[in-house]
Parts: structure tokens; C-alpha cells; sequence
């Protein structure tokens, strides 16, 4: 049996790899060792996982690979970020972003190729929706890049809408924070989200994650223009349900607000973004618009964002400008889409 036909260990919990060994007529404690194996020591085959027998190892690999996938392609911004191309599903590849900073270094995951919540400024949601991320898939774009040994953060915040793919999101987070796993605190991981609201209860009472927002304008209506969800998922009833949870303590509540010139960088945007959100403790993250094609949408001024940010900093808001990364190689804030199966990557790595 070829790896491709084989079901990959990587993304799964203790709990699955704990089914999987006794299926194979394993001792239960070959699960811990197989986790440690895949998530600590970060191995590539089965035949790498010395302390089981060589027995064990020959039943697990007839019907098992670890399932680690190299990024097909990447790119390089002349700031330092740099964007990798992965197998993605239905046809679509997928983007992972790593962004250096001093002394962090934070990727950028996706968890579905496409998105289906078609916002008007994403690239992303315009290519349409492919298909869910499998943990696998998710977890290895961790692994996989040659920077994974030196990361600090992980955002959610690549392709697609986490809450969208939440059972796969949950193991990997279950995966990156457990001792059997990667052993991270959950003070590192944030996820970003529309705000489908019984999803976001279920991440909210399962983790201790960071939480980020796309509100991009605190005004309903236009919100909807701008990102349809906003029918079925209110803003207004999102902040209700986060002033439910603690955020001045072990988590923390980011608002995320892309500026259009003109459309919602007004004083009056800024008084109505301070009165949604208060009450939450949450910071804002004014974030510069980078144009893509055949969008009217265009960037506003830096003297417009920091009048708003010093509005909201006057209304006891702390708001901060996000520097801007990657542009350069379409690896900014709305602009991963990825690439058709076919078509000729940046850089080729598979040569």
C-alpha cells in the first residue's frame, strides 16, 4: 500500500492514536509514545520510532503513514516574511504565512481552502470554497515550514473561517497545547473570526485561546454590504455574547478593522466602534487595506488612521495601527488565495 493511500497519524489527538493502537493489538502506552513521537520529535516515517518494537512499527506502517507534506512552493518579502504553498483539498492549494518580528515568529495557518463567507475585500472568499482543512493538514503547515522550530505564535487568520472548520480547529489546538503535544500555552494561539455565534460559544468554552474579531464597521448595514454573514451573524449580538467571558486575564479579545478611505474611517465610525465593543476590554487593530483586483475598495490615508486610532485611544480604547508585512508577495491581510493545482508557483520547491 502506497503513503497515499494510507491515513496519516499526524492531526490526531491522543485519544484517536490511543483507537489506533488498539485496533492494532498495541499496548495503550504505544499512544503516548507515537504522539511524542510525531508532535516532540517531530519525525517523518514510522520506521523512525525506535522504542517500538519492530513488530509494532511493520503493523502500524501497513496501514499508517505520519503524513508530513514540504510546502510545493514559497516566497520571500524583502521584509522578511515569507509564504508557503501546501497541498490544499478540491482542486485549490492552500497559503501559510510566517512573519518574523524581532524576537517572535508567528505563522499564519489556514483552515479551509477558500472561504464561503464571500466578504467583498478578501481574496480568498472570492475564489469560492473548496473544502475543509483536515487537523492533518492544518498542523503540518506548523511543522513543515523551515521555520517551525523557531515559532512563538500561531494566528488563525489564514484562508478560510476557523469556526467554519471548528472539530478540525479544536484538535489542533488540542494538539498544539497539550503535554502529549506541542506543550504550548494557549496564550500563543489566537483565532480569527466572523462570528458564527454557537461556534464561537464552543471555542470560547473549550479554550483558553486568543479571540479576534472582523467587525471592519460597527454600523450593521453597512457590515452586510461588506460581509454578508453579517445577516445571520449580528455584530451586536457577537459582543453580547463575548461580554459573557473573562478577557483581562488569561485571554485576550482583538477586534480586527481594515480601513477603506471613505467608507468607514469617519469620527462617527470610531464613536459607534467604541460603543459596541465596551464592556469586552477588547484592543482594536487597525489594519491598512491592501487593493485587489477589480475591487473599488481603496486604502485610506495614515493621517485618516491615526485619527482614528487617537479617537478611540480618547474614548479609553486602545487601538493600534498593525504594521503592515509581506504585500510585496501577496501575503498581507485579504490577499492569500492561493494557487490552481496547475499553475507555476513563485518558487518551485518540489525541483
Amino acid at each position: 500500500m502506497q503513503d497515499n493511500d494510507k491515513k496519516p497519524l499526524l492531526g490526531m489527538t491522543l485519544e484517536g492514536l490511543r483507537a489506533v493502537v488498539a485496533d492494532l493489538g498495541m499496548k495503550p502506552f504505544a499512544a503516548g509514545q507515537i504522539a511524542a513521537w510525531l508532535y516532540q520529535k517531530r519525525v517523518t516515517d514510522i520506521e523512525s520510532m525506535t522504542d517500538l518494537s519492530k513488530n509494532a512499527r511493520a503493523a502500524l506502517a501497513s496501514r499508517y503513514c505520519v503524513g508530513r507534506q514540504l510546502p510545493k512552493a514559497e516566497a520571500r518579502s524583502v521584509d522578511g516574511t515569507a509564504k508557503y504553498l501546501f497541498e490544499g483539498v478540491g482542486g485549490r492549494d492552500i497559503e501559510a504565512v510566517c512573519i518574523p518580528d524581532r524576537d517572535r515568529a508567528t505563522i499564519c495557518v489556514s483552515s479551509q481552502a477558500g472561504c464561503k463567507m464571500n466578504c467583498s475585500f478578501c481574496m480568498t472568499g472570492r475564489q469560492g470554497f473548496h473544502g475543509n482543512l483536515t487537523t492533518a493538514a492544518i498542523i503540518n503547515q506548523v511543522l513543515s515550514i523551515p521555520e517551525s522550530e523557531d515559532l512563538t505564535n500561531i494566528v488563525f487568520m489564514g484562508m478560510g473561517e476557523p469556526t467554519d472548520n471548528l472539530p478540525a480547529v479544536l484538535d489542533a489546538i488540542e494538539i498544539l497545547t497539550a503535554p502529549w503535544g506541542l506543550g504550548w500555552s494557549p496564550k500563543r494561539i489566537t483565532v480569527s473570526s466572523i462570528g458564527k455565534f454557537k461556534e464561537l460559544k464552543t471555542l470560547l468554552d473549550r479554550t483558553k485561546v486568543h479571540i479576534a474579531i472582523s467587525v471592519h464597521s460597527p454600523i450593521g448595514e453597512q457590515r452586510e454590504a461588506l460581509m454578508p454573514v453579517e445577516r445571520a451573524y449580528p455584530v451586536r449580538e457577537i459582543f453580547s455574547l463575548l461580554r459573557g467571558y473573562d478577557f483581562a486575564h488569561q485571554r485576550r479579545l482583538s477586534v480586527e478593522y481594515i480601513m477603506w478611505k471613505g467608507v468607514n474611517d469617519t469620527m462617527r465610525h470610531a464613536d459607534m466602534l467604541a460603543r459596541l465593543i465596551k464592556g469586552t476590554s477588547a484592543r482594536v487593530n487597525l489594519i491598512r487595506f491592501h487593493a485587489i483586483p477589480d475591487s473599488d475598495l481603496r486604502p485610506c490615508s495614515q493621517q485618516a488612521m491615526e485619527a482614528f486610532r487617537d479617537k478611540l485611544n480618547a474614548f479609553g480604547v486602545t487601538a493600534t495601527i498593525r504594521a503592515s508585512r509581506g504585500e510585496d508577495i501577496m501575503a498581507a491581510c485579504g490577499m492569500l488565495a492561493g494557487r490552481a493545482r496547475n499553475s507555476q508557483p513563485i518558487t518551485d520547491n518540489r525541483n
